[in-house]
């Protein structure tokens, strides 16, 4: 599945650098122009530089992209809202990247990176028996083999993939918190892109 294939040669690619080191990650723009363009432009423009991961829990996903760091700011390069991207070929494994929102269609500027490692026999066994043709086997496979949030899938647009750094990601999910907000805070200083070498 390209979601979960290395960066070719020449690919862009973008850094999230962090106060707890780096995390790489690809785009899809071609399933998620809106998610990706709106990403893209906030990152050039500085808009996530020194925000906070303000919303963290092991097992589950690291959140940020909120300069107000409270879980209800943030808006887009629109200045509004803008709609939900679900492609049958992007999913939430571990490393995704993926539109935090309020509901269906209120996409901003917030996202999350899932972490989750590992999803339960019997989570997969109701995949396996949901005759949901969502859920093929070999996404099921997927999940089974690369964990996820599978509950996710059609309810947050997800537009990357982390391919490198999930290290980092783990380092993020497990500091000590209160209430999912992090004791000590954790910062994006800067997301950059350069071309991948390989």
């Amino acid at each position: 599945m390209q979601q979960l294939q290395l960066p070719k040669i020449g690919e862009k690619i973008y850094i999230m650098k962090t106060t707890l080191g780096d995390i790489y990650f690809r785009l899809f723009e071609d399933k998620a122009k809106k998610s990706c363009e709106n990403f893209i432009k906030l990152s050039e423009s500085g808009y996530y530089d020194n925000v906070k991961f303000h919303r963290v829990i092991k097992d589950f996903m690291i959140q940020s992209g909120d300069p107000t760091a409270t879980g209800m700011g943030g808006e887009s390069i629109w200045k509004a809202p803008f709609e939900d991207e679900f492609n049958f070929d992007l999913r939430h494994f571990r490393g995704a990247l993926s539109m935090a929102n309020a509901g269906p269609n209120t996409n901003g500027s917030q996202f999350f990176i899932v972490q989750n490692s590992n999803i339960s026999k019997e989570y997969i066994n109701y995949l396996k028996n949901s005759k949901d043709d969502l859920y093929t086997d070999e996404i099921i496979d997927l999940y089974e083999k690369n964990g996820g949030a599978f509950w996710l899938d059609y309810k947050h647009s997800v537009f990357g993939q982390v391919f490198k750094g999930m290290d980092i990601v783990d380092k993020i999910a497990s500091v000590n918190c209160s209430n999912d907000r992090p004791i000590d805070d954790i910062v994006i200083i800067k997301i950059i892109s350069e071309k991948f070498e390989g």
